[in-house]
């Protein structure tokens, strides 16, 4: 028996270093040829690493999050015959290190929980003279369950600490807190709608690493070196949503429905010309701005692990339903982690939406390296005056932010406002 020594492979384009986000492995599993053993993420994409032989392994060399250099030791496997690093020893992991086996998964009926920060509501004080039943662990120690338990438990007005867990370690199963309520208990026994205003402690750690580390450091990066400014103008979107209903009505069945962004899409194509210096990207280590006549606009997609940003390119050659047919796409591959890394990057322009959550104004943060970044907010039927008369229209804010160190302010307006007289009057949108 051999060992074979698998490094973290070169996967070009320059890059040193990426993290490792999650091992589809663990210490001693039976692997085959070309099973995925772990993904590693880059600043463009999630790589999948496959095995190139068969074995047993033996030891990982890296832990969920951490950041690896391209050529240091991956992975460890037992093969049979020689391998490529025969002779070198490998220490038995202690037993205690093994990773505990992993949670039972929970009930359809769970609802799913989100990362984010705990919101803190001031419990008004309750005061009963009912038995209060003992805690299930010592003070200061925090019962284990997973985040749709705790979710679940935080709607029944549950405190975990009161659960007895089944599971490894004490951790507490969807079938713990069923027993537990079973049973008619209480954590403070006072009534179901006391329980719903007493004071909860629970507290949850989640690591930022994978797509939510390169987001947050890709925020950061944008905000601190591009000088943002927001500017916000109100369009009138009835005729274009007229015209979309239209279109859908006479060719969606054979060429595919229309939403408003293949619209809006046009529209940014026809405005840029005008106002080259939106379309561009900057370089401000070299100090170069460069402006594209090709408009490779980014569609900021929000997916399960976070939002990415699919490009659409060559926006400025394609027709409305070339255009609809590639967003949806591209949304689909990046929503299925399938993107491929070109498909990832080389934007000049990005479309950001929240679609029906899109309130009435947002600062959208700028996609560095360009200098331009346009959002679109709700969609609403609102009262406004036309020749002296109060109509019902479709109305729709633009919010879109600049690099102020090479967009003027007043180049901006002229820009959002030749994209609103394009989409207010939606016949201009195919005449050249």
């Amino acid at each position: 028996m051999g060992i074979h020594v698998i490094k973290m492979p070169d996967i070009g384009e320059g890059i040193a270093e990426v993290e490792l986000v999650v091992w589809r492995v663990q210490q001693g599993d039976a692997v085959t040829e070309d099973q995925i053993l772990a993904d590693v993420m880059t600043d463009k994409a999630t790589i999948e690493i496959p095995s190139p032989v068969a074995g047993t392994v033996l030891a990982l060399g890296g832990t969920a999050g951490q950041v690896m250099a391209v050529g240091s030791e991956l992975i460890r496997i037992e093969v049979a015959g020689k391998g490529n690093a025969s002779g070198v020893t490998i220490a038995a992991k202690p037993a205690t290190a093994a990773a505990p086996p992993p949670a039972a998964p929970p009930p359809a009926t769970s609802a799913p929980i989100t990362a984010a920060a705990p919101i803190n509501i001031p419990a008004p004080s309750i005061t009963t003279t009912a038995h209060t039943a003992p805690p299930a662990r010592q003070a200061g120690e925090k019962p284990i369950a997973s985040p749709a338990l705790r979710r679940r438990a935080w709607e029944m007005g549950i405190e975990l600490q009161y659960v007895q867990g089944s599971g490894a370690a004490g951790r507490i199963m969807q079938q713990d807190l069923d027993a537990y309520v079973a049973r008619g208990a209480s954590p403070h026994g006072v009534s179901d709608n006391a329980m719903r205003y007493q004071e909860r402690h629970d507290e949850e750690a989640l690591p930022v690493i994978g797509l939510r580390r390169k987001i947050a450091q890709k925020m950061q990066e944008a905000k601190r070196r591009i000088p943002h400014f927001t500017y916000v103008e109100e369009i009138d979107m009835t005729e274009l949503e007229a015209l979309r209903t239209r279109l859908n009505a006479q060719s969606g069945a054979a060429r595919g429905r229309l939403t408003l962004l293949p619209l809006l899409m046009r529209a940014v194509v026809l405005g840029v010309r005008d106002f080259p210096q939106i379309n561009a990207r900057f370089d401000d280590d070299a100090g170069i701005v460069t402006r594209y006549s090709a408009v490779h606009i980014g569609i900021a997609t929000q997916t399960d692990a976070g939002l990415v940003v699919p490009v659409l390119r060559h926006a400025e050659a394609r027709d409305l339903w070339s255009s609809a047919a590639e967003v949806t796409r591209l949304a689909a591959a990046a929503r299925s982690g399938k993107a491929l890394r070109e498909e990832l990057s080389g934007s000049t322009i990005t479309i950001t939406s929240l679609g029906a959550l899109g309130g009435i104004v947002s600062t959208p943060v700028i996609n560095h390296p360009e200098v331009a970044i346009v959002g679109v907010n709700r969609m609403v039927l609102r009262p406004m005056i036309r020749a002296g008369a109060m109509v019902p229209r479709q109305m729709m804010n633009l919010s879109s932010s600049f690099d102020h160190r090479v967009v003027d302010g007043m180049h901006a307006a002229e820009f959002i406002q030749a994209l609103r007289g394009y989409l207010e009057c939606p016949a201009t949108l195919f005449v050249e």
